[in-house]
């Protein structure tokens, strides 16, 4: 799951803050060409706001594992509590030098701020959880001292940032990026109860014990996904507009685009847990599988290579390349990490990354050579 999740984050980071700048996802209208309207009809429908979902989710399922493995540990609290903090260095390192749009920063504080919670009995869990997602449904009607950038705004910023990010020096890119971090902070807090409400849900979700069960359930799972997958795509096709059936009321408008994502992202889970347990299944799952027990490696590899791509300082393809191109490159991106996540996990137990925030949670060093058994992987996002 996480895999997959991580190849729809590339492929909608690639689309909306590479291909293009930030804002105009914002303004873009329909793609011109038809391969180019597929593929943004795929992006759109299939991954815009679902893998984020289902990632933000499986953050909170790997809390909740590191929680557990460690009850017995006296130090458990504070193993914890720097776990999260490592985390918060590798994304500040990461917003400031490579590119503002990490998430890695934001799910630290997250993680932070939800982890009290964990020792609570899981019904704290679950109506914080439920009062977080209220809360981000009526963040845009609430008299907050934020608010969205204004149009004029965005459109000045749009022709800045073509033209730095396309053309300019790394130097250049570095203190433009630097001075878009509070633009991109705004629109973060309209969405940061959503991600701990996430989190929350699947640290609920391994409590359950469902997942240490997949063999029993994989059925049931198959036909929960059929259903949440239907009604995702439903409310999904509302929400962009390609039918018009369920909005009667503002409310319900507010109802649909918070939760359209957030139902298909879960139908998502539901159809690969189910197929997990099936053997015909799993050389197709196998290409996910390598990325997602190195997500975080991934992850930034993912934003360095897609700067080299298309910023000025690499080979400046900022505005030159449509949807489907972009779709295309995340598909070789991907396609090349599987390949060699699953050649490096053959040699080592952990990716890079993920040993070194292993090492710096427990102040010394992991074991770094041999292969570790699929079922005793840790989380690597949480």
């Amino acid at each position: 799951m996480r895999g997959f999740a991580l190849f729809g984050v590339l492929a909608i980071n690639l689309d909306t803050e590479f291909r293009v700048t930030l804002y105009e996802q914002f303004f873009t209208e329909r793609a011109a060409g038809a391969l180019d309207r597929l593929a943004q009809t795929i992006l759109s429908l299939g991954f815009e706001f679902k893998a984020i979902t289902l990632f933000s989710v499986l953050f909170g399922v790997g809390l909740a594992i590191q929680f557990e493995r460690l009850a017995a540990n006296p130090r458990r609290t504070m193993l914890l509590i720097r776990r999260l903090a490592v985390l918060l260095g590798f994304g500040l390192a990461h917003l400031l030098l490579i590119w503002n749009g990490d998430i890695l920063t934001e799910y630290a504080i997250a993680g932070l701020l939800i982890l009290p919670l964990l020792f609570l009995p899981a019904r704290a869990s679950l109506v914080a959880a439920a009062g977080l997602l209220c809360l981000y449904i009526l963040m845009g009607h609430l008299p907050l001292p934020l608010s969205f950038p204004e149009p004029g705004l965005m459109s000045r910023h749009i022709a800045e940032a073509r033209a730095v990010y396309g053309h300019g020096s790394f130097l250049q890119v570095a203190a433009f990026r630097i001075a878009e971090i509070p633009g991109i902070a705004t629109l973060l807090v309209f969405i940061f109860p959503r991600t701990m409400a996430l989190m929350l849900l699947g640290a609920l979700i391994w409590k359950t014990g469902l997942l240490l069960q997949l063999g029993k359930h994989s059925h049931v799972l198959l036909w929960w996904s059929a259903a949440l997958i239907g009604a995702g795509l439903l409310l999904s096709l509302e929400h962009y507009g390609f039918i018009s059936m369920l909005r009667s009321s503002a409310a319900a408008e507010t109802l649909i685009d918070g939760f359209a994502p957030i139902i298909l992202a879960f139908g998502y889970a539901a159809l690969l847990l189910g197929l997990s347990q099936a053997s015909a299944m799993q050389p197709v799952l196998a290409w996910f599988a390598p990325v997602g027990r190195m997500a975080f490696t991934n992850y930034i590899i993912q934003s360095i290579v897609l700067t080299l791509l298309f910023y000025g300082f690499g080979l400046g393809l900022m505005g030159r390349v449509g949807v489907a191109g972009g779709l295309g490159i995340a598909a070789l991106i991907y396609a090349g990490q599987s390949w060699a996540s699953a050649w490096w996990l053959d040699r080592h137990r952990f990716g890079p990354l993920e040993w070194l925030w292993r090492t710096l949670m427990y102040g010394e060093p992991q074991q770094w050579r041999g292969k570790v058994a699929r079922a005793a992987t840790a989380a690597p996002l949480g």
